[in-house]
């Protein structure tokens, strides 16, 4: 594996680290584009667009969408989606609950579909939101607990004879994480309000999640594999991210370049600020006004690339995969396929983004799911229903997809970063319905 590899991976992996909420996320894309020269908006103030300005506007602190307006560029937007939130346990409003009156549990629920035997036994703590009365305000304030906080503890097979054949987890009992011992109740409420810098009745409300603490590494004989917490999607709004800005910095985007990170894509994305929300609508809206054109228009040209991970071949269970249409770590961008258009990628989307990829010298695999296996959707079909145009799903060949702590190929993220730089640096003109330029 190169050092290129390598430290891209590096780079990579110290943007996970502190994102271990969407809005964390959110928070780290915010001071990222806000180190390159990005101003940011407000949904609820007019927008003064000028060409050669970057802007960034947020929706819920948890979903970003960033835009450049290139000088004398076409009016058509190349736009990617990925996702910010990853698959966790949420703290209940009302959360502490005492264990036969000698322990502190904590009361959640899962959010998104997660693998509940990787959050066991494992060093986790508590992140989120804090909503204080500040001022005479409501005030959002983040917050990371950023201590091994809690755990939820396994059961021996001593006591639980089925403990290795086929465990069935029952969120409302296994999943419960273990805080303090009774004399300690209530002492969560004063944590969190010293994380946030207030008193304990200053907090009108909290959205608190638990987050894996495990440490991430790179590995392998040639350091060909990364694990980390939260690989699904956060390396994909990371690789989009810094393709982006890679070819806004450079000058040399042809159309009007378009970067979002939506929330709630793992519970289906249908919130206000999901990718099935007005959002990308709205902010795309207001910037073909400012360029002098209408969104129909500008979309007709258009182009989304939807970037949310794939599923590598599994190692030990290759019988999980479709027998061609299978991706491997560190070989490339996966395009994904599905015949029902829970991806959105078709003939000519697939065609357009790997005449990119080629000429960008980034090699690509296709993913399918078995034809008897049903699979998961992404962010393009929904983003689709609100904003219309050519779209391609792709993204990165990871193993334990909603694991706790997930793996993926070294090389690949520069991979990534490589083919949506090219993506940005594109043009796409349309001679009519079905005929396209690439330029």
């Amino acid at each position: 594996m190169t050092q290129e590899n390598i430290r891209a991976t590096e780079k990579l992996l110290e943007f996970i680290k502190p994102s271990v909420t969407a809005f964390h996320a959110t928070a780290e894309i915010g001071k990222i584009l806000e180190a390159n020269g990005f101003v940011k908006l407000s949904e609820a103030a007019e927008w003064n667009l000028t060409e050669g300005g970057k802007y960034y506007v947020t929706r819920n602190n948890s979903s970003v969408i960033a835009f450049a307006i290139p000088e004398n560029a076409a009016k058509s937007f190349m736009i990617t989606a990925s996702h910010t939130d990853s698959p966790t346990y949420k703290l209940k409003n009302e959360t502490e609950t005492e264990a036969f009156g000698k322990y502190v549990k904590l009361n959640v629920e899962s959010y998104g579909g997660g693998i509940n035997s990787t959050w066991l036994d494992k060093p986790l703590s508590i992140a989120g939101r804090v909503i204080v009365r500040e001022n005479g305000k409501i005030v959002t304030k983040l917050i990371t607990i950023d201590r091994d906080l809690v755990l939820i503890p396994n059961v021996a097979p001593h006591q639980s004879r089925t403990v290795n054949n086929g465990q069935v987890y029952n969120n409302a009992v296994d999943m419960m994480p273990l805080l303090c011992a009774k004399a300690q109740k209530g002492a969560l409420k004063q944590l969190v309000a010293d994380e946030a810098g207030c008193a304990v009745e200053d907090i009108l409300c909290s959205d608190l999640y638990l987050y894996n603490r495990t440490h991430q590494s790179i590995w392998g004989i040639d350091n060909e594999f990364f694990s980390t917490p939260r690989i699904d999607n956060l390396q994909c709004a990371y690789t989009t991210l810094e393709g982006f800005l890679d070819a806004v910095n450079a000058g040399e985007c042809k159309a009007l370049p378009v970067y979002s990170a939506f929330d709630n894509e793992e519970t289906g994305s249908s919130t206000k600020q999901g990718a099935n929300s007005q959002f990308l609508f709205d902010t795309l809206t207001e910037v073909a006004k400012a360029v002098g054109t209408t969104l129909p228009k500008a979309l007709a040209a258009s182009f989304m690339v939807s970037a949310d991970n794939g599923h590598a071949k599994h190692p030990n269970h290759p019988e999980f995969s479709d027998g061609l249409n299978a991706p491997h770590m560190n070989e490339g961008v996966v395009i994904k396929s599905n015949a029902a258009q829970k991806y959105t990628t078709d003939a000519l989307s697939c065609a357009i983004f790997t005449e990119i990829c080629k000429n960008a010298g980034v090699p690509v695999q296709q993913f399918a799911n078995r034809s008897d296996m049903g699979g998961g959707s992404t962010l393009g079909s929904i983003s689709n229903t609100n904003v219309a145009l050519n779209t391609v799903d792709i993204g990165l060949a990871q193993l334990a997809m909603h694991s706790a702590y997930e793996t993926g190929g070294t090389a690949d993220t520069l991979y990534m970063i490589q083919a949506i730089a090219a993506f940005y640096r594109t043009v796409i003109t349309s001679d009519g319905d079905g005929i396209y330029a690439i330029g």
